[in-house]
């Protein structure tokens, strides 16, 4: 059966998540939100492992996380020993930028769109290893994927150790083409770490078929699991390359046969593992309510904000209208203003919760769109952007 998009409100959707009301939360893509099935499923967890923590723990976590990792590969396409849960995104950077042996002179490369915790990791590794940390600059707007590849592909050296890149980027929520760059950069044997935290519930994914050596991924945000539910796929070939952040019980297995990179994150010590246990719950809640369908309602609504706001602003577009683009969250530019004080006024006059960020000096409002998102929601944060810039 085809699946139809559906027509936003959707108020029987809406209602399942735990906002609060009377609100206009357009910062999905910050933190994400978990509609009530997949929270409670969440809460079951932690009811159980505290009705015998020794037993939750003890003889059961291990079978446990293995089927949670089981379903969570069937919806990336990828084997489940070849994922890691972690908390987030930004810890499996981490992960990768620790473990990687790099040298003096040896360049990580990566592009001006970058989420600023990556780059702080990178570049604090960089500098106690005598290596350097790279942003090649990719100008806005952007007509074609090929000006996305072919500027980064110019600041690759021979020193290019592994290019580190966003699936969609943080400030100006655009979609990369990292399937080429991936390939590319295989070719040519430089690593590859794509940071896509948020891609898992926004876009379909084949992770093996990006061809990256490491992609680092949250499913707290669009996939809409409970907090703390991140990810790092590890090619088969580059898991050699890694070592855990944390030295624990999987360091040195006792179970031989086991795969190392699942045995270095499978117990760091005590912790409350209900978020990664409730990712099967989210995936099948969206599976459930025809996801692909809410995706395009979603865009279709953002199609309609973002031309409103660039209509207001009249600072054009950064990129073209097309879902090989953005898909429920979209950057529009903004004249120039007070970014921090526009935001809190947004909020504390209008209830509109949407981030004002700043990329290379220029203002601009990130709009993300949910399920929950209503037409009023938009037409809120237009007043907004009319009565105050």
């Amino acid at each position: 059966m085809s699946q139809q998009p559906l027509a936003l409100p959707l108020p029987e959707l809406a209602a399942q998540f735990l906002l609060r009301p009377g609100i206009a939360f357009l910062n999905h893509g910050s933190f994400g939100a978990c509609p009530r099935p997949v929270f409670e499923a969440y809460q079951s967890w932690q009811r159980e492992l505290e009705a015998q923590p020794v037993e939750f723990l003890g003889r059961r976590i291990g079978g446990l996380l293995a089927q949670a990792r089981a379903d969570l590969g069937a919806y990336l396409g990828a084997a489940a020993d070849d994922l890691a849960f972690l908390p987030n995104a930004t810890h499996a950077v981490n992960v990768v930028a620790r473990a990687l042996e790099l040298a003096p002179g040896d360049e990580v490369l990566g592009t001006d769109h970058e989420y600023g915790a990556v780059e702080r990791a990178w570049r604090f590794v960089c500098a106690r290893r005598g290596a350097r940390y790279l942003s090649a600059p990719i100008p806005l707007p952007i007509e074609g994927p090929d000006q996305v590849s072919e500027a980064l592909w110019s600041a690759v050296t021979p020193r290019t150790r592994i290019i580190v890149v966003s699936h969609i980027t943080s400030p100006t929520a655009l979609t990369f083409p990292v399937t080429e760059i991936c390939h590319r950069a295989r070719e040519a044997g430089i690593l590859t770490l794509v940071d896509g935290a948020h891609a898992p519930g926004q876009i379909e994914l084949d992770l093996p078929a990006l061809r990256a050596d490491f992609y680092a991924g949250n499913c707290h945000k669009w996939l809409c699991a409970p907090k703390g539910a991140g990810f790092l796929y590890a090619r088969r070939e580059a898991q050699p390359l890694l070592k855990p952040l944390v030295v624990s019980w999987g360091w040195q297995p006792e179970a031989p046969g086991r795969s190392p990179f699942v045995d270095y994150f499978g117990w760091a010590g005590t912790a409350d593992p209900a978020a990664y246990l409730s990712v099967p719950a989210a995936i099948e809640y969206q599976r459930e309510r025809r996801w692909p369908a809410v995706r395009a309602a979603c865009r279709a609504l953002l199609a309609e904000a973002r031309a409103r706001v660039a209509a207001l602003a009249g600072q054009g577009q950064i990129c073209p209208d097309s879902p090989a683009w953005w898909v429920q969250m979209a950057a529009v530019p903004l004249p120039p203003c007070d970014p921090a004080r526009l935001k809190a006024r947004l909020w504390e006059e209008y209830a509109v919760e949407v981030p004002i960020v700043v990329w290379r000096g220029r203002p601009l409002v990130r709009i993300s769109v949910q399920a929950y998102t209503t037409p009023s929601d938009i037409d809120r944060l237009v007043a907004g952007l009319r009565a105050l810039l």
